[in-house]
C-alpha cells in the first residue's frame, strides 16, 4: 500500500482549531492506514489503497468538513512527489529555509497567467512556476510581503493552496522515508 502525505490548509490557523490525535483517529476510522501526524499544522503521513491524489484529498477534505466543520483544502501527495517538490524549488538552495515555501495548489497552475503575473509583480519575492504548484522565496519575511494581496487582486492561479516551507516539507519526507 502506497504512503502519502495530506497537507491540509487552513488548519490550526484563523480559529480552526483541530487537535491532531482526533484527525488521526477519523481518518483511521475511514480506511486510512498508519496515520501520523507531522507538526500541528495539518501534515497527515498515511498508507491507502492506491488511488488518484484528487480522490484522496477529496476523501480528506469531506471527514474533515462532516467530523469538524472545517472546510479545509487537502494537497495529497505521493512521497516521490513531495521529494520533486522540495528538488524542483529552485530557491531550496540559496534561500532561507524558513522563507522559501511551495505553494501546492488543488488545480494545475495556469503558466502563462503565473508568469506574466511574476513578471509585472513588485516586490523582493522571488516566484517560479511548478506543475500543481509554485515557489516563492519570502526574501523579507511572511508576514511583511505584499504577496498575497497582489495574487488575490490579480488572480494568477485558480482553486485553493496551501502552503509549507522547504524546512516543514524536508521533516515530512523524512518521516516519510524513515
Amino acid at each position: 500500500m502506497p504512503r502519502y502525505v495530506a497537507l491540509l490548509g487552513s488548519i490550526n490557523v484563523g480559529g480552526n482549531r483541530l487537535k491532531m490525535a482526533e484527525l488521526r483517529e477519523a481518518l483511521e476510522r475511514e480506511d486510512f492506514e498508519e496515520v501520523e501526524t507531522v507538526v500541528a499544522s495539518g501534515n497527515v503521513l498515511f498508507r491507502h489503497d492506491e488511488r488518484p491524489s484528487e480522490g484522496l484529498a477529496e476523501k480528506i477534505e469531506h471527514i474533515v468538513r462532516d467530523r469538524f466543520g472545517i472546510a479545509s483544502f487537502a494537497a495529497v501527495r505521493s512521497r516521490d512527489e513531495l521529494a520533486a517538490s522540495i528538488a524542483n524549488n529552485p530557491f531550496a538552495k540559496d534561500g532561507e529555509a524558513k522563507f522559501v515555501h511551495t505553494i501546492f495548489l488543488e488545480e494545475p497552475l495556469d503558466r502563462a497567467a503565473f508568469e506574466a503575473f511574476a513578471a509585472d509583480y513588485v516586490g523582493p519575492e522571488r516566484l517560479a512556476a511548478g506543475e500543481r504548484e509554485f515557489y516563492v522565496d519570502f526574501v523579507e519575511g511572511v508576514g511583511r510581503s505584499g504577496l498575497d494581496p497582489a495574487m488575490r487582486k490579480a488572480k494568477p492561479v485558480k482553486g485553493r493552496a496551501t502552503a509549507r516551507n522547504i524546512r516543514s516539507l524536508q521533516r515530512i519526507l523524512d518521516k516519510m522515508n524513515g
